[in-house]
């Protein structure tokens, strides 16, 4: 019995290291992030975003947390920026995590117009897209990713990508 539960805790601690996975998506507000993530990630890694957590500091904490308890999560703001998504690939390349990218087409037409169909709460200021737009660099492997992907909102879901880094 004893050797039976020492394989059992080296399988379990085997398993749990092959599936600490951070994810982080990239693009507009209102270019299906959110939904993806829903759909997608639910069932298996936490979800940080910054509408929900409300400050840095709450999102630090529960990230820390995830990387601690070597729990797969999936960061779910706009992540413009190079150097807002190496917040999030250094802590979790450092910890050991397979980091793995969704840059989701963004379009500013594309996203006003899904935006000016949202209700209430959901709604972005206009200023806003425009903002992040401006703001938006292109992701690249370099940056610590694992594997990447382009994702296109259909009218019928996803469509999904393998990243390609222009040369």
């Amino acid at each position: 019995m004893g050797v039976n539960k020492a394989l059992e805790n080296v399988t379990f601690r085997g398993a749990l290291e092959s599936v600490m996975e951070a994810v982080v998506l990239c693009g507009l507000q209102a270019t299906g992030k959110s939904t993806f993530c829903k759909e997608r990630f639910y069932g298996t890694h936490v979800r940080l975003n910054l509408d929900m957590l409300r400050t840095r500091h709450r999102e630090g904490i529960l990230l820390h947390a995830c990387i601690e308890a070597k729990q797969p999560f999936v960061i779910d703001n706009t992540n413009p920026t190079r150097a807002e998504r190496a917040l999030y690939i250094a802590a979790a390349k450092a910890a050991g995590f397979r980091i793995v990218g969704y840059y989701f087409e963004s379009k500013i037409g594309d996203a006003l117009q899904r935006n000016a169909e949202r209700i209430g709460d959901r709604r972005v200021r206009e200023a806003g897209i425009r903002a992040t737009a401006a703001r938006l660099e292109l992701p690249a492997m370099i940056e610590g990713f694992d594997s990447m992907f382009y994702v296109r909102l259909t009218e019928t879901g996803f469509e999904i990508q393998e990243w390609r880094d222009e040369v």
